[in-house]
């Protein structure tokens, strides 16, 4: 998605505003918090001077009255939708008072993610400064995936420094008296009843499909059984590194290729996959899940993005793009041509219980294809490069977990995944890459390595962290 330069209209509706969460921002954040998993989303910059702090707080205070301005707030009710509300008390910027070495930037990034968020107590959010020993400025922002994804928090950040703000109406924290939630709560429940029921019959079809899935039984119960004997508990970072590549080199390579820039990150990612040596089931190409935003101007989901799912052969894709080119498109047609079956089942989503929600988790995790994500954020846009009013030098964007044990990693076998964005004002792409493979890839150092062998076989070069 490209921000546009204009500014965007505020988004202010006379009408009351009905500030439930849609079900699927409740299912995403309700599966997540039953399996006890954490995500966030992080925004970094890089300055090669001081930064203007005041700006940046300007900055801080504008975000505080758009999307990342609002918190989740539960039902009385077991079986009642969850609501926005008002963030109260956002997190105030937070400035190092001492100098950290330029070489341990990545490590600086890669710590702040795992600073406490919290979508219902807070904060949301939280932005921080770091001076660096060479003269240099990181800033990073850290928000909560259950309250905004990518795509949003860019549209966030840039309505932010063009100082538009949502009027999203959200009511304060605990503003309902208990007895009017719980008959406001219990109304709409009993109004909900007809797509509960349709829902119910499609949970009754779904499930008899899963019984008669032997090939995912099987994969299941191929993935080990136990966590290590030593150090399950220990907490883990999976292990990231940010790739900066000149946009117009980019863009240069995919068509000296026969290919696009998202064809060429699909097939970065499918390259670095195979070097990893993680295997999608008895498949020779590699599978992917492609990032597909949904998201318009005046959306207040936090989560609108769906999947789609694309296999690509790796081994012919540093000297032609054309057949990743191919199946990428008959992949996105066939994401549109197809229902989108979850749809049917996402009204049961309040009557879900925890154990349910961590069984579905689990069965989600035990794919079989162990699919790579690559994850196109697009141009940011002239405003989301320039936090403190003046250009950055670089920028990224990327997923992150929070309090991973190392259990849990060597449980679910293996991860890939490929965060890429643009910016034109600064001619750089900004490559993301998160990946962890048991016995091999399980350090920073040892994922720089491969990616620097992938960037040479598609004649690039970059800087990385």
């Amino acid at each position: 998605m490209s921000i546009q330069d204009r500014p965007a209209r505020a988004f202010n509706d006379d009408a009351r505003v009905d500030n439930r969460l849609v079900l699927m921002d409740q299912a995403f954040y309700a599966g997540h918090h039953a399996a006890g998993q954490k995500e966030v989303m992080q925004v970094g910059w890089l300055y090669q001077q001081p930064v203007d702090l005041e700006q940046l707080e300007r900055f801080r205070v504008e975000l505080a009255k758009g999307m990342m301005g609002r918190l989740i707030e539960r039902s009385p009710l077991p079986f009642g939708r969850w609501r926005w509300v008002s963030d109260p008390q956002p997190a105030k910027l937070d400035v190092a008072a001492t100098l950290r070495p330029r070489v341990e930037l990545g490590d600086w990034f890669d710590e702040r993610t795992q600073l406490p968020i919290d979508p219902e107590s807070g904060p949301g959010w939280r932005i921080s400064v770091q001076p660096l020993d060479d003269g240099s400025t990181a800033i990073s922002l850290v928000l909560s995936h259950y309250v905004i994804d990518g795509i949003g928090a860019a549209v966030a950040v840039t309505e932010a420094l063009w100082g538009i703000s949502r009027e999203l109406g959200y009511p304060p924290p605990r503003s309902r008296s208990g007895l009017n939630a719980l008959v406001q709560d219990a109304r709409e429940t009993v109004r909900d009843a007809p797509a509960v029921g349709r829902a119910l019959l499609a949970a009754v079809k779904e499930a008899r499909r899963r019984q008669q899935d032997v090939a995912h039984t099987q994969a299941q119960a191929s993935l080990p059984a136990a966590a290590p004997t030593s150090g399950a508990d220990d907490l883990v970072i999976v292990p990231n590194v940010w790739i900066r590549i000149r946009l117009d080199r980019w863009n240069a390579r995919a068509e000296a290729l026969g290919g696009t820039a998202s064809a060429l990150s699909a097939a970065f990612t499918a390259r670095l996959d195979r070097h990893m040596g993680r295997l999608h089931g008895d498949a020779a190409d590699v599978k992917m899940l492609l990032t597909v935003n949904n998201r318009t101007m005046d959306d207040a989901r936090a989560v609108a993005v769906s999947f789609v799912r694309v296999g690509i052969d790796p081994d012919g894709v540093t000297t032609h793009l054309g057949d990743a080119r191919s199946a990428i498109k008959l992949a996105l047609k066939a994401g549109q041509d197809t229902p989108d079956e979850s749809a049917e089942l996402v009204a049961l989503t309040p009557f879900t219980p925890r154990r349910a929600w961590k069984h579905l988790m689990d069965y989600a995790v035990s794919d079989p294809d162990q699919p790579a994500v690559c994850s196109s954020l697009g141009d940011t846009g002239p405003a989301a490069v320039r936090p403190d009013g003046s250009l950055c030098d670089a920028m990224f964007a990327r997923g992150a977990s929070q309090h991973l044990t190392r259990g849990w990693l060597e449980r679910t076998g293996s991860q890939l995944h490929v965060f890429v964005g643009t910016s034109a004002d600064i001619n750089q792409v900004g490559v993301c890459v998160r990946g962890y493979q048991p016995g091999s890839v399980t350090t920073r150092s040892e994922l720089r390595a491969l990616a620097e062998r992938t960037l040479v076989e598609f004649g690039l070069d970059g800087d990385i962290d």
